[in-house]
């Protein structure tokens, strides 16, 4: 629920934040990545970064779990798994054992709006890269023993990682109350019986309706040249068929309807401590250049958590003592509409009410008495500052480019979004406070933690790769 993109200063001036970003808008201009677009659709996006003979190679499908259909939660994820199950020219295996053996690494990835595959290796090893990914593309074997195994894997990884992590398991019922009608209710992972459920066929259907080149971004970061690198893509992606697929601004909204009044959910499971997830419906970024809210959203974000002397952690935590711990959480980056989190851990001797009336009373003093100049300084240089930090790796370089791309902007859009963050002012954090944090667009979800002897053991499986 958290982003990983903030970091802990306790103080950095406004003119310190001033000259970073200048910094970094110079260091920007001086790399700027270079974009093509393959006869067939493909586009792909290098961004030339010499500091190491390292290099980075996604390739970023634009489907994710929020394309799915009831009954068949869990397939891009599960077709994810069947990914490395082999094709002729590269059988079951071969894949990994090359990356491996050429002192690389390789994994992947599923979200609520994207699907995506990487390896990062020595640079002389892109051609090998780019040849196993593109290889895969279309010409994955799926067979019924291969996902009768699979399967089995990933209803375990379930078991793993939510049913059996009480936390996560709160996150996922408090996220299917939130959501009445879109995508975004049902689990990544799927549900269980739509997994016992699922058929090779199912995966299949997948596989010949996404992933074509028309539908995928290839990131490339890393000690190479652009020029070289669209050599390599035409080669080894360039005769690959355009599929039938519907552009993101061609498929359906899925629109929300507007909450009508809060709603509340209770869920008993093994556990030390009770849990408090509160979330608001709040908007995600569809146009940069005219959207502010937000932005708003984000810096609010940033002055209730993420340093030292955020609010919720001064407050509830060192000051008052109510929460072990204090946590907000915002993306506004999605495909869909987004969600402003607020979650707690109470101390000993304090309840999950006193959990609530505390995060409500931090909203309440943002709304009746909102942020200092000197604050709200502070809090921005924290966000632009965290922004600028994702370019520390190119690992984290592709990553940013691909997410831009994959929910329908542009890398090209990420100076833009620091520019309009030093634009946000302290009446505007009011005002999206005021808006969107009421009880009707709220749902509350707390933890009843049961004796942890009721909590079966799970076995973890070799299969689970991330």
């Amino acid at each position: 629920m958290k982003p990983s993109r903030r970091i802990t200063w306790s103080h950095f001036s406004r003119s310190m934040s001033l000259s970073f970003c200048a910094f970094f808008y110079a260091l920007s201009a001086w790399s700027n990545p270079h974009e093509f677009v393959l006869d067939n659709g493909l586009k792909l996006i290098v961004k030339e970064d010499h500091r190491a003979p390292v290099v980075v190679s996604q390739i970023w499908y634009k489907v994710g779990s929020i394309d799915e259909v009831n009954g068949l939660t869990g397939v891009a994820h599960v077709l994810e798994h069947m990914m490395f199950k082999g094709t002729e020219k590269f059988p079951n295996g071969e894949f990994s054992k090359k990356i491996a053996a050429a002192g690389g690494r390789e994994n992947a990835f599923t979200s609520y709006d994207y699907t995506g595959y990487y390896q990062q290796l020595h640079k002389h090893s892109l051609p090998m890269a780019m040849e196993l990914e593109s290889d895969r593309m279309r010409n994955i074997v799926l067979t019924e023993e291969e996902f009768s195994k699979e399967i089995k894997v990933v209803m375990e990884e379930r078991r793993l990682r939510t049913d059996d992590q009480p936390r996560a398991l709160l996150y996922e019922k408090m996220m299917a109350m939130a959501f009445q009608a879109h995508p975004y209710k049902n689990p990544i992972i799927g549900w269980m019986n739509d997994l016992e459920n699922m058929r090779v066929a199912d995966a299949k259907d997948w596989y010949n309706r996404w992933y074509a080149p028309n539908n995928a971004i290839l990131v490339v970061v890393g000690d190479v040249e652009a020029k070289e690198v669209l050599g390599l893509a035409q080669k080894y992606y360039g005769d690959i068929k355009t599929g039938a697929v519907l552009p993101l601004n061609a498929r359906h909204p899925q629109l929300e309807p507007v909450q009508q009044g809060s709603k509340r959910i209770n869920v008993k499971a093994p556990a030390e401590l009770p849990y408090l997830i509160m979330g608001y419906h709040v908007p995600a970024i569809k146009n940069i250049s005219s959207d502010w809210e937000p932005y708003a959203l984000e810096v609010l974000e940033s002055i209730l958590d993420g340093h030292a002397s955020a609010r919720l952690n001064k407050s509830l935590v060192r000051e008052n003592q109510i929460a072990n711990s204090a946590d907000a959480g915002y993306s506004a980056m999605s495909r869909g509409p987004g969600m402003f989190f607020l979650s707690a851990v109470p101390r000993a001797g304090k309840t999950i009410h006193d959990l609530e009336q505390a995060l409500r009373g931090e909203i309440e003093k943002i709304v009746k008495t909102g942020v200092t100049v000197e604050e709200l300084a502070r809090v921005k240089a924290q966000v632009i500052a965290g922004h600028i930090y994702q370019r520390d790796s190119i690992f984290s370089q592709a990553m940013q480019i691909g997410r831009f791309e994959s929910i329908g902007l542009s890398h090209r859009d990420i100076d833009t979004i620091l520019e309009k963050i030093k634009m946000i002012t302290a009446e505007q954090i009011v005002e999206v406070a005021k808006k969107y944090f009421t009880d009707d667009n709220l749902t509350v979800a707390t933890l009843d933690p049961q004796p942890l002897d009721q909590k079966k053991p799970s076995v973890i499986p070799g299969g689970l790769r991330h």
